[in-house]
């Protein structure tokens, strides 16, 4: 049998013993698109080892002793949709680990020993579904662990250590209808903790919540279907917010059945709420279903007020004597300002939303989370926050803040987190950051700032991500800037602000890797500027008024830049050569929603892995045939849609018919030449359109002058027509 032609497309090599996937470790098998690699003692995955799978749809790395992603160990997989990495040893995910996985539908991270998810690790997945995180030891995810995941509709995370429901964090997950945080250790759930617009099924089961407020999940209107079950729940009130709200699963907790119990029962009837579970109190009423109680059986000592309070004082006196397992709604015990609520477990206090106009002293020494936001502050004096060195969170959104004078911070020696997002801030104060020289990742979005900050940043050297989106930054110059003050800086969120100019030097930081640049005035592209970021892997000038991309616009960053976004900037031509410097570095380019009739030769671009050319006034004829060729000879998906003639607008290129008869026209065309010559054919490449056989002939000679004239001329204008985009 000859095994010469056979195409390996799946192989299976589990149960072996690999340790290590070198790089190029499967050059020789391009073609496969499953790959299962489970129990083959691998501990480490190479960058580069998997770069020649560019077919794979599913990789299975599963139950193995990987512990450390590495940023460019999946480089390559630009077809995966699938990736199994559970049951592994991993502890870390290096930033930039998953960045060319854009076409995966499914990550399984479950079952390993991550302790900690920080910001933007999952960048790149631009079509993941669901996300399993499940048995893991997480106990914080940063604010932006799950930033950029717009299309995640189901994530997993059953099974953790976190010990408060991340708000922040799930409110930048505006898709998941579907959140599992089973089994972890969470005992309270606070105002508006649930703020997920989409959600509708919410797992919570076999954790070790006491309580909930009523408006715990006020800020998820979508909620059908609410698991509580096996938790230490003995009465819950009445839920705002959820309007659609069909289950509610209290299986499991002590619910005592008394008064207490009432409002919940008559609100769940008017409903139409199923109330799952049994009463485990009064005696009478022991082991009877929630849903089939009668309201009127609810009842506390014959009904008054006042016996109803004495009851509550005498049922908790006796379980401070141990008669009576601690199932009530836990009482404050610690030092807390009023208004507030102080948690000495997972050490987070909020005073959110309640009106205050000074902020609040007197929280617990061993406080890490301090939420403030939502109050009406307008000023904030110097030592605002004594007593709170241990903070590392603080929240001070929304709170109508004009000014803050320097020192307000001073002493929170331990604070990395700061938010002053969505304020009145016009001018930050040189010394505003005095005494937190450790801050790592600061807010600012949403105020009324005109100028860089740049000063005030001189007192946090340690900045690695900073927000400034929805500013009215008009211009940004060297003063200041970036390498004298943030010599840390990885990533600058400068969109949505006014723009207009960047001078040189402006940008200058050697550790800039990320930067976001859109919805700005920009009329050309800052090349003068960027020469001092060469390291910079992710640039968006999307939604600036560029009409033009002039020759060596990307030369400074061309041997680092990965990833550019230059969408819906109504655009109408890039040079020939203004993109060919990032020829070996540059995988991603989007240009989507512009006005571009012509491409530039894409071919010198060897290391792309994906193209959006989507909703430009392409027009589909002979002369986009080099385009369409190129994109049979690329392994990856390259998005482009035809914008004219008429009646092909919005068809993909890769399917318009047009360029079938291309071939065809150009030989019918020869045929008016004045000697008679065979036609040449070349071999086509694999994939491309192959030319159409015909046999090679004199020339008619009854061919008029005039008509062979006519017919020169024709052919001529065809070649000038297919030769406006040369790959």
């Amino acid at each position: 049998m000859d095994y010469t032609n056979i195409i390996t497309v799946k192989l299976d090599l589990r149960n072996n013993n690999l340790h290590i996937l070198p790089r190029g470790a499967f050059l020789h098998t391009p073609y496969l698109t499953h790959l299962n690699l489970q129990r083959c003692n691998i501990i480490k995955v190479k960058e580069g080892a998997l770069r020649a799978l560019g077919r794979l749809v599913l990789l299975n790395l599963a139950y193995n002793k990987i512990d450390l992603l590495y940023q460019e160990s999946f480089d390559g997989l630009s077809s995966l949709k699938e990736l199994h990495l559970d049951h592994n040893q991993i502890e870390e995910i290096q930033p930039g680990a998953f960045s060319q996985l854009g076409p995966l539908n499914m990550l399984a991270l479950n079952h390993n020993q991550l302790v900690y998810i920080p910001n933007m690790v999952f960048q790149g997945l631009q079509n993941i579904k669901w996300l399993r995180m499940g048995h893991n030891s997480l106990n914080n995810l940063a604010p932006e662990a799950f930033a950029g995941l717009f299309t995640l509709n189901r994530l997993s995370l059953e099974h953790n250590e976190l010990q408060f429901f991340p708000t922040q964090t799930m409110m930048r997950l505006p898709e998941v209808t579907r959140l599992d945080m089973s089994y972890n250790p969470m005992t309270y759930l606070g105002e508006e903790a649930v703020s997920m617009k989409k959600l509708r099924h919410l797992l919570l089961h076999h954790m070790s919540l006491q309580d909930l407020s009523d408006q715990a999940f006020s800020k998820a209107p979508f909620l059908s279907h609410v698991d509580l079950s096996f938790n230490q729940l003995r009465y819950i009130e009445p839920l705002s917010g959820p309007k659609e709200l069909n289950v509610l699963n209290l299986n499991g907790n002590p619910i005592h059945c008394n008064c207490y119990l009432k409002p919940l029962k008559e609100w769940a009837t008017a409903r139409g709420v199923k109330l799952l579970g049994a009463c485990t109190g009064p005696p009478h009423l022991s082991e009877e279903l929630l849903q089939e109680v009668s309201s009127s059986d609810l009842r506390c000592h014959g009904g008054s007020d006042s016996q109803e309070e004495k009851t509550e004082e005498e049922e908790e006196k006796q379980e401070s004597k141990g008669n009576i397992t601690v199932t009530a709604k836990p009482k404050q015990r610690v030092k807390c300002p009023p208004k507030c609520e102080c948690d000495t477990e997972t050490h987070h206090a909020t005073c959110e939303a309640q009106g205050h106009t000074k902020v609040p002293r007197g929280f617990p020494a061993k406080t890490q989370l301090l939420d403030l936001r939502g109050n009406h502050f307008h000023y904030i004096p110097a030592l605002s926050f004594p007593g709170t060195v241990q903070v590392v969170s603080l929240h001070l959104e929304s709170c109508r803040i004009r000014e803050i004078e320097g020192g307000a911070f001073q002493g929170m020696n331990h604070l990395l987190y700061l938010y002053l997002s969505d304020n009145n801030l016009t001018l930050l104060d040189p010394k505003i950051f005095a005494g937190i020289q450790n801050l790592t990742y600061l807010h600012l979005e949403g105020n009324q700032l005109t100028q860089f900050p740049g000063s005030a940043l001189s007192l946090v050297p340690n900045l690695f991500v900073l927000h400034l989106e929805r500013n009215n930054i008009s211009k940004l110059e060297p003063s200041g800037l970036l390498s004298s003050v943030t010599p840390t800086l990885r990533e600058l969120y400068l969109s949505n602000n006014s723009i207009s100019v960047i001078t040189r030097g402006a940008l200058s930081s050697a550790s800039i890797g990320s930067l976001y640049l859109d919805s700005n005035q920009l009329i050309e592209v800052p090349t003068s500027a960027l020469t001092g970021a060469p390291n910079l892997e992710e640039l968006s000038l999307s939604q600036n008024p560029i009409l033009r991309v002039e020759r060596k616009a990307f030369q400074p960053l061309s041997q680092s830049l990965k990833r550019l976004y230059m969408d819906q900037m109504g655009m109408e031509k890039i040079s020939q050569d203004a993109l060919q410097d990032l020829g070996s570095v540059l995988r991603i380019l989007t240009v989507r929603g512009n006005r571009l009739k012509e491409l530039p030769d894409l071919r010198p671009l060897t290391s792309l892995e994906g193209v959006d050319l989507r909703d430009n006034p392409l027009l589909c004829s002979c002369a986009l045939l080099p385009l369409r060729r190129w994109m049979e000879t690329v392994r990856f998906e390259v998005s482009a849609t035809c914008g004219n003639p008429p009646d092909l607008r919005g068809q993909q290129v890769r399917d318009a018919d047009v360029f079938t008869s291309c071939l065809e026209n150009a030989s019918m065309n020869q045929k008016g030449s004045r000697e008679p010559r065979p036609l040449k054919t070349k071999k086509s490449k694999p994939g491309s359109l192959k030319p159409p056989k015909e046999k090679a002939g004199p020339v008619n000679s009854k061919l008029s002058k005039s008509s062979k004239k006519k017919s020169q001329k024709k052919s001529a204008t065809s070649k000038m027509t297919i030769s406006k985009i040369t790959f």
